[in-house]
């Protein structure tokens, strides 16, 4: 039998296999998809080839991707059975139970994924949990529900925060004894990805407090301003002492205002323009007080936001749509506009090919 023949018969079962195959490269882009998957999702494969596989998912399935799944598969190499929904373009999710494994070949990292449909079984956890949710709804009064919140905000916070301070404790214990090279770059890993995973608990719960507790909570107190935001930038400095940062600052008075969250807002808008702008060109923040109101924005060079993602930039979970093939949950833009409403304040954006720049403009001596 002749390799032409081999490869047509391996083609053939490939895309007519009774599963969806996927293949990842390292940044988690799709590189192939079989027509199982293509049909099942109802696009084609040159749509799919080049997406961002966390793209493809529903909300909730974007959040169990980066929090689990994702560093499942970095540490570990392989996952089964993980039940994940698909976004359709239909709008009706598409349930599938999700394998996948990942090996180095030739120094590449790739992954295959294999995803079987599971409507059946979905359907029927999807209609008890409803029933379930109908009938304490019934139940629980107004007080119990308040109380159910702050316990489920209680809980998610110690359950993800405590893994991740066991692995920071061993990591640190086993850094005193690495001598290797290749052991200190998977101890380097290994911080770098609960690092990140804390921060999108921090966005988590956040927005968990947002939504279920009615705002961010503020604690009010007039302090300067500058000495927050030149310690926000000198740790930006800091971390990529590649980077420019230019501030000028105009704030002769006290400001009322929350001094962590202030900084939450500004260490966003600073981290995202240092993302999305231009390398080789300067972030800029400038504050101002004027007429009483606190006017403070950040600006980057480089590509625009597209005109159809900025009226929804301050939504949580659109980073996809805006930046596909950055990573994270999109909650950062949310949060900051967030503080700034719980300040009396907003935040606004616009977006040219000269520059982006975000704008909070807030009561500067609001009453706390």
């Amino acid at each position: 039998m002749s390799d032409f023949v081999i490869q047509d018969i391996a083609s053939r079962l490939y895309d007519t296999a009774p599963c969806g195959l996927l293949t990842l490269n390292a940044l988690g882009a799709i590189t192939s998809a079989n027509k199982t998957a293509c049909d099942w999702l109802g696009v084609s494969s040159e749509t799919l080839v080049g997406r961002q596989f966390r793209d493809l998912l529903t909300t909730p399935g974007r959040i169990f991707y980066e929090t689990n799944l994702s560093p499942a598969l970095h540490l570990e190499g392989t996952i089964e059975e993980l039940a994940l929904d698909f976004a359709l373009g239909d709008g009706e999710p598409l349930p599938a139970m999700v394998s996948a494994v990942t090996r180095l070949e030739g120094g590449v990292a790739t992954t295959q994924i294999a995803l079987m449909r599971a409507q059946g079984r979905r359907r029927y956890e999807r209609d008890l949990r409803e029933k379930q949710a109908v009938s304490a709804k019934g139940l629980v009064d107004a007080q119990e529900i308040a109380e159910l919140r702050e316990q489920f905000i209680a809980v998610l916070g110690h359950d993800l925060r405590n893994p991740l301070a066991s692995i920071v404790g061993a990591a640190r214990l086993l850094r005193r004894d690495v001598t290797g090279e290749k052991a200190t770059r998977v101890l380097d890993m290994m911080e770098g990805s609960v690092d990140r995973m804390a921060g999108l608990i921090d966005d988590v719960m956040d927005f968990a407090r947002g939504r279920l507790g009615g705002g961010i909570g503020l604690e009010l107190r007039l302090a300067p301003l500058e000495p927050v935001l030149r310690q926000v930038v000198d740790e930006f400095e800091a971390g990529q002492p590649e980077r420019s940062i230019e501030a000028r600052y105009n704030l002769p008075v006290l400001v009322r205002f929350d001094q962590g969250r202030l900084a939450q807002l500004v260490s966003n808008l600073i981290g995202n323009a240092l993302t999305h702008g231009d390398p080789k060109a300067p972030v800029h923040l400038e504050a101002d007080i004027q007429n009483d109101r606190l006017i403070l924005a950040v600006a980057n060079a480089g590509a625009p936001i597209p005109e159809a993602a900025m009226g929804r930039l301050f939504q949580p979970f659109v980073r996809g749509a805006v930046r596909p093939n950055q990573q994270g949950l999109g909650l950062g833009l949310h949060i900051a506009a967030e503080i700034a409403r719980a300040h009396g304040g907003r935040l606004t954006a616009t977006s040219t090919e000269a520059e982006t720049r975000f704008v909070l403009e807030m009561p500067a001596f609001a009453a706390g």
